[in-house]
């Protein structure tokens, strides 16, 4: 497997390019391999894989993460439509401390997203009947799930009609009313 990696404004965001072999069939490409993110400094033994259906366009998930001792490492890409996707330091101390950066992710494109351990995740679907799957570092742990409101942090979403959103997501606390278990520094 050939990569190409290249970072977001927020450097521990990793955007991951897989090499397509392309014939008159389609193509192939191998969408993980230890060794290749080993090679580019993703040194991540993932354990539990994800898949989401979102039907209509606009539909926001998000932003979610977990808590020690089962926060996750993402390794996301969308597998049919295309999403908006956003990541946001929530590492209590971090110079970048409640910033975000976002990237399309396409089945069209086949990039995929890192998103380490101290970082919200979330996306809005921009086709409907978008498909994303990601690998997750640890196992849902229904104990250490949390979400922050998706509109309260001026991220700059492409949305031009209302979302769908979970009932979870409508009342998730707003950045500036949540306490992050993570903090900045090499153990986080």
């Amino acid at each position: 497997m050939a990569i190409s990696v290249r970072k977001l404004t927020l450097p521990e965001l990793v955007v991951i390019q897989p090499k397509r072999f392309g014939d008159a069939r389609g193509y192939f490409e191998e969408t993980w391999s230890r060794r290749d993110l080993q090679g580019v400094g993703i040194a991540v033994d993932f354990v539990q894989d994800n898949h989401s259906l979102s039907e209509a366009k606009g539909t926001l998930r998000g932003l979610h993460f977990q808590t020690p001792p089962s926060a996750q490492d993402k390794l996301v890409r969308c597998t049919n439509g295309a999403i908006f996707d956003v990541a946001v330091d929530i590492r209590r101390g971090s110079p970048t401390y409640g910033a975000w950066a976002g990237v399309e992710l396409s089945a069209q494109t086949g990039e995929q997203l890192f998103v380490p351990k101290g970082f919200a995740h979330g996306f809005v679907t921009l086709e409907p009947h978008t498909e994303v799957q990601y690998k997750c570092s640890d196992y849902y742990d229904p104990a250490c799930d949390r979400s922050i409101s998706w509109d309260s942090l001026n991220i700059d979403w492409p949305l031009s009609t209302a979302t769908v959103i979970s009932a979870k997501d409508a009342v998730a606390p707003a950045f500036d009313a949540f306490v992050s278990p993570f903090t900045f520094g090499p153990d986080q």
